[in-house]
């Protein structure tokens, strides 16, 4: 009588370890973060390491945000050093009073190079209050011209600005393409980014304990990315830590998790709407 052979279980992916010990979730996702600075101060000294460990935790592409136009420089120079890395051109309502009267040109000077993706990053900031809120409104909608003229998306920032935001939208409509990104609510800026065709974007913030999770569940799966927003808002179990790119991961299981889908739906739905959305090269992991 033969023997039966034993069926051996199934092999899953060994854990892994980044050099620094923390363990990460086996790299068997694609994964875009749509949204970092990587040119921050916080990586000066260790960025090729950690766009190292991301791409161990399956992050294939980053898209590196400008905060003001020498920011956008500084980007636009990763993208030749570094493969993979997208660039964007814009000022941040934090810094929007020392915008120059240059400003438009300099912004069409960096979106003409092949790998400025985006204009951005732009928007309103009442919470803080770092510019006059006149001046904020006054760049603002010069970006979204820029935006429609260029035929670029817009990468947008709403903290504390929802009425002013609703309104210049809303006189903006669907000249262009758009993500808020960073986006905690309210549900009535969710209807408002769909109404528009718009998409929004979810950080590590999302895994907070306050965190809205019925936005997660509301969003289409056609209309929302993920992002870090590295170095900013590290997710849970990191939070108060720098973040980078790595922890997309987390983010993307977290955002899994509240949809009731599988990690590998999030994965392909929020990489799939980055490539459109950006109009990204699609990598050969991600056409499989």
């Amino acid at each position: 009588m033969a023997r039966r052979r034993r069926r051996s279980a199934p092999r899953r992916p060994p854990q892994r370890s980044d050099p620094r010990g923390e363990r990460l979730p086996p790299a068997i996702h694609v994964l875009i973060d749509s949204h970092c600075h990587l040119t921050d101060s916080a990586f000066r000294t260790d960025l090729d390491q950690v766009l190292a460990r991301s791409r161990q935790a399956g992050v294939t592409q980053w898209v590196c945000i400008a905060s003001n136009l020498d920011d956008a420089g500084e980007a636009l120079g990763l993208t030749q050093t570094h493969e993979g890395v997208f660039a964007t051109a814009g000022v941040h309502p934090h810094e929007a009073q020392g915008a120059g009267p240059d400003t438009a040109d300099r912004i069409r000077e960096a979106a003409a190079h092949p790998s400025c993706v985006a204009i951005g990053e732009t928007g309103l900031d009442y919470h803080y209050d770092h510019s006059p809120r006149d001046t904020q409104r006054r760049l603002f909608t010069g970006h979204l011209a820029l935006a429609a003229e260029l035929a670029l998306p817009v990468v947008v920032h709403s903290r504390g600005a929802d009425d002013d935001m609703a309104a210049i939208l809303r006189e903006c409509g669907p000249a262009v393409r758009g993500v808020l990104h960073c986006f905690g609510g309210p549900p009535e800026m969710l209807d408002l980014a769909l109404e528009l065709g718009w998409l929004v974007s979810f950080t590590g913030s999302s895994t907070f304990k306050r965190f809205d999770r019925a936005l997660l569940r509301a969003v289409p799966h056609d209309r929302y990315m993920l992002e870090t927003d590295a170095p900013y808002l590290a997710p849970v179990p990191h939070r108060g830590k720098r973040n980078e790119p790595a922890y997309m991961a987390q983010i993307a299981e977290s955002v899994a998790e509240a949809r009731g889908e599988s990690m590998d739906a999030v994965a392909r739905d929020s990489t799939s709407n980055a490539v459109r959305f950006y109009a990204l090269p699609v990598t050969p992991r991600e056409d499989q």
